[in-house]
C-alpha cells in the first residue's frame, strides 16, 4: 500500500493531476492506479516535448516495480520465518533433503505430527508441497485422523476432491459418511463414484449398504465398469443385508467382472449362507468366478473339519 501511495504521488505530480488513495484495500489501490493511468493518457505526452515528464513517470514505475518485488520476497521470507517460529524445522537433523520443507514434512509424518503437516499444507502454497502433505495423510491413515485434519479433509471432500475422499477412507472416518453417500448416485462422474465406493467400504459405512446395492442394478445409470466397485465396497463393509443383492448379481448379471466382484464380496461377508452361495459356482464357465467359488468351498470345508 505504501509503495502504491508513493507511486501515485510521484506520477500525479509529474502530469499535474490529482489522485488520492482512499484506503489500503485492494479495490482502493487498484482504483488509484487506474486513475493515474487515465491521467497519464489524458496528458497526451509528446516523446520530444515531454521527455522529462516521461522520464519521471518511468522512474516512478521502476520504483513501484522494485517495491512490489521486495514485498513479495518479504512475504516468502515471512512464511518461512513463521514456520521456523512454530517449530516446523526443529525436526531436521544435519543431513537434509531438498527442499528442506519436504525433508521436515517426511520427519513430521514419521513422528505423527499432524498439526505440523496441516501447518505446511496451509502455509506452503505450491502444488508440490500440497501433494506431499496429502500423500503423508494418506500413508498415515488412522494415525493422521484428528479433529483439525478431519475439518480440512471434509472441506475438500465437500468440493468433490477425490484425493481427500481417498484419505478419509484410509482414516476410516465415520464423519465423512453423510457427505460421501451423496456422491454414490453421481453416474455422470464415474471416477468420483469409484473413489467414493472404496472409501465407504474402507470406512465400513453400513448407512451406504442400500445406496451401493442399488448400483448393482444392470438397468440403472451406473457405468458398467463402476458396478464391480460397488460390489467390492459391499464386501468391505461386510453387512449381511448385502447378501441377497450380491447373490442376485452373481446369479443373473451378464458381466463376469461384476459377478466375480459379487462372489468376492460374499466371501468377505463370510456367513455360511454367503459362502454356500458362492461355492455353488465351482463348475462355473468364468474362470474368475470359479476361482472365488473354489476359495469359498475351501473355507466351508475347513470349517466343517474344525467342527
Amino acid at each position: 500500500a505504501d509503495a502504491v501511495g508513493v507511486f501515485v504521488d510521484d506520477a500525479t505530480v509529474a502530469v499535474d493531476a490529482t489522485v488520492t488513495v482512499d484506503d489500503d484495500g485492494i479495490e482502493a489501490l487498484t482504483d488509484a492506479l487506474g486513475a493515474v493511468a487515465d491521467a497519464v493518457d489524458d496528458a497526451g505526452l509528446d516523446p520530444d516535448d515531454d521527455a522529462d515528464t516521461i522520464a519521471e513517470l518511468l522512474n516512478a514505475t521502476d520504483a513501484l516495480s522494485d517495491a512490489l518485488e521486495a514485498a513479495e520476497e518479504w512475504d516468502d521470507l515471512e512464511t518461512h520465518e513463521q514456520l521456523r517460529a512454530q517449530g516446523y524445522y526443529d525436526v531436521l537433523g544435519h543431513y537434509k533433503d531438498f527442499p528442506v520443507e519436504w525433508a521436515a514434512l517426511k520427519e513430521h509424518e514419521t513422528r505423527g505430527n499432524v498439526d505440523m503437516i496441516l501447518l505446511a499444507l496451509d502455509s506452503l502454497q505450491s502444488d508440490f508441497m500440497e501433494r506431499h502433505c496429502l500423500e503423508a495423510f494418506e500413508r498415515m491413515g488412522k494415525r493422521g485422523k484428528t479433529e483439525a485434519s478431519l475439518e480440512e479433509l471434509l472441506g475438500r471432500a465437500g468440493k468433490r476432491d477425490r484425493f481427500a475422499i481417498r484419505i478419509l477412507g484410509k482414516m476410516a472416518a465415520d464423519e465423512a459418511v453423510d457427505t460421501l453417500v451423496e456422491y454414490v448416485d453421481e453416474a455422470s462422474n464415474p471416477q468420483l463414484q469409484k473413489t467414493t465406493f472404496k472409501a465407504l467400504g474402507e470406512i465400513g459405512a453400513t448407512e451406504a449398504v442400500q445406496p451401493l446395492a442399488n448400483q448393482l442394478d444392470p438397468d440403472g445409470d451406473t457405468d458398467e465398469l463402476v458396478r464391480p466397485h460397488a460390489a467390492r465396497a459391499l464386501g468391505l463393509i461386510g453387512d449381511t443385508r448385502a447378501v441377497d443383492p450380491l447373490a442376485d448379481a452373481l446369479a443373473e448379471d451378464d458381466s463376469d467382472d461384476l459377478r466375480a466382484a459379487a462372489a468376492w464380496a460374499l466371501r468377505q461377508i463370510g456367513t455360511q449362507d454367503a459362502l454356500e452361495t458362492v461355492a455353488e459356482y465351482v463348475d462355473e464357465r468364468s474362470f474368475i468366478v470359479q476361482t472365488e467359488a473354489e476359495k469359498a468351498k475351501t473355507t466351508l470345508d475347513a470349517a466343517a473339519q474344525a467342527a
